[in-house]
């Protein structure tokens, strides 16, 4: 009789074992692969945070609610702005870059975010690592104001006077490390230029210390100083950006007298870092459709916004770019945060 030992015994049970455990593997890994494509396809399910880092009325809380009540229809869900204040910003950007990264929680930050980092290095939020870029959105142009005295009209005679006359003048903006501020500082290395530097707490006060002669140069929005240039209470003299603005075309960019010359508050969609990159198309995709709308543009236009959409690709090279920008500038400035 033949006889059959414990090993041969065990070898079929073992082999089926083995087969079956090769296919949960085998099974699982393809679940994992697929779940990620399935999440996008159901996304999204539930109201959506866009939080935003400044007090409700600002002109990042009135994009976020204008990009935010557009999306909703897009998106078929409630995309609810939510205002956490402080720290320019960073408040906020906190709360989303420890949300999970399921695209429920977003941001509307702004280029503020980039300069904290620079000036403020030890803080533990990084906006080029903390987050996922999703689309760009917005940029705020920007205005240099002066009193109705002030000898010059154009960016040239403008930039002729300041370099004829180092520490005669000085400039208000918003505050240290503004990108009204690090803007005229870049305009200050290129032209070799001394103005002396006023950071006012906010911009309110700006327009009507330049119109009442306490400060003879602002740096404030194109909406604020264009209000006032047409009511003859100041001179609007540069566009800080390069293009012209409707309703303001007879003020000329200072890339008429520096080439090149570009500086705008730029505004953007962020998600936490490691958000699927599925639900990060389709919130860009939802974004895009919602700027090329001509209701969009024109509700754009009455905050003195922009539309500058940018894909995720596209909005994580611009900020790599612009961050490089600012930190060259602040080096080269010796810019430091108040209170350092």
């Amino acid at each position: 009789m033949e006889t059959t030992t414990p090993f041969a015994t065990m070898k079929q049970p073992r082999r089926r074992a083995v087969c079956a455990a090769a296919v949960a593997l085998a099974l699982g890994t393809a679940a994992a692969l697929a779940a990620p494509a399935a999440w996008a396809q159901k996304y999204p399910e539930r109201p959506i945070r866009l939080m935003v880092g400044y007090s409700a009325g600002g002109g990042v809380d009135a994009a976020a609610r204008l990009l935010g009540a557009r999306l909703s229809t897009a998106l078929g869900q409630q995309v609810v702005v939510e205002n956490r204040t402080g720290a320019t910003g960073l408040i906020a950007a906190d709360v989303v870059a420890k949300a999970a990264p399921d695209g429920y929680t977003l941001m509307l930050g702004d280029s503020a975010l980039l300069i904290a980092k620079l000036l403020q290095p030890k803080i533990a939020i990084d906006p080029l690592t903390s987050f996922k870029p999703v689309a760009g959105a917005f940029v705020s142009p920007l205005m240099i104001v002066t009193g109705n005295d002030f000898p010059a009209r154009t960016p040239k005679d403008f930039i002729a006077e300041l370099k004829a006359h180092p520490g005669r003048y000085s400039f208000a903006t918003s505050g240290v490390g503004t990108v009204q501020h690090l803007g005229f500082e870049m305009l200050k290395q290129r032209t070799g230029s001394f103005v002396l530097h006023v950071p006012y707490r906010g911009a309110a006060q700006i327009v009507p210390d330049v119109v009442g002669g306490q400060v003879p140069i602002g740096v404030v929005s194109a909406t604020a100083g264009m209000a006032q240039a047409k009511a003859g209470k100041l001179r609007a003299v540069a566009l800080m950006n390069t293009t012209r603005l409707e309703g303001a075309e007879d003020v000329a960019p200072l890339s008429d007298a520096l080439p090149g010359f570009d500086v705008a508050p730029r505004l953007f969609v962020l998600a936490p870092a490691g958000t699927p990159d599925d639900i990060v198309e389709r919130l860009s995709a939802a974004v895009k459709n919602v700027l090329d709308t001509p209701e969009a543009a024109g509700a754009a236009a009455a905050q003195g916004m922009l539309r500058a959409y940018a894909g995720p690709a596209q909005l994580r090279s611009a900020l790599n770019d612009e961050t490089a920008r600012w930190k060259g500038i602040i080096a080269d400035q010796r810019i430091v945060a108040e209170g350092n």
